[in-house]
């Protein structure tokens, strides 16, 4: 679904809200007021606001779902060149829609919104199948071992990512690059980042044999 100007400048306030003080503890009002509308603004859009925060959810999503099925279908690259493609969008999404993902974290956690648990569960269970495809392929192609947990892989990746973003003070100030400004300390802490997390996909993947 697309939504127009309006309703992201919504959806992004809520984000903000809902991130930092919970679904539960945000009112309709405090969004309005964060969006600079009238609360009957958020009913006309989205019915309510767990119809606004399933928007929320769809469309952050959905955009993961559209990107795996073009790289699915990619007849351009190599096995091993998607899933650089894929570490480096998971690592650029994570870091630029970190609120969203410090919802959806907590939202996991308390599992107190059904409607919400079972929008997850469907599109985490395409995008897996998607990833799964690309797996696949790759093992047809003799590019990966064939012994590979999909849903473990892409745990390692994602919680490893998320985990290292929400401690990147302390990296910053193991590596010594308290005097880089904050642009230039996530510029190069991306980097690192997806060389280190590319690394580590293609130890887990890599078919040995195949090398040899």
């Amino acid at each position: 679904m697309q939504y127009n100007e309006k309703q992201q400048e919504i959806m992004t306030a809520a984000e903000i809200l809902f991130a930092n003080k919970g679904f539960s503890g945000t009112s309709v009002r405090e969004i309005a007021e964060a969006a600079n509308i009238n609360v009957a603004m958020i009913s006309y859009y989205f019915t309510s606001k767990e119809g606004l925060m399933e928007a929320i959810f769809q469309e952050r999503m959905s955009t993961v779902t559209e990107r795996l099925e073009s790289l699915a279908n990619n007849t351009e690259l190599n096995p091993f060149e998607k899933l650089e493609v894929l570490v480096d969008d998971y690592i650029n999404k994570l870091i630029n829609q970190h609120r969203f993902h410090k919802l959806m974290y907590f939202e996991q956690r308390l599992d107190q919104n059904p409607a919400i648990m079972k929008l997850m569960s469907k599109l985490k269970k395409t995008n897996g199948d998607l990833v799964t495809r690309l797996v696949k392929e790759g093992q047809e192609k003799d590019y990966f071992k064939q012994d590979i947990d999909v849903s473990l892989m892409m745990h390692t990746l994602i919680g490893t990512i998320m985990h290292s973003y929400m401690n990147r003070e302390y990296y910053r100030e193991a590596h010594g690059m308290q005097d880089l400004s904050d642009e230039q300390f996530i510029d190069d802490y991306k980097a690192t980042l997806k060389n280190y997390m590319k690394d580590l996909i293609k130890s887990l993947l890599s078919n040995e044999r195949a090398k040899n």
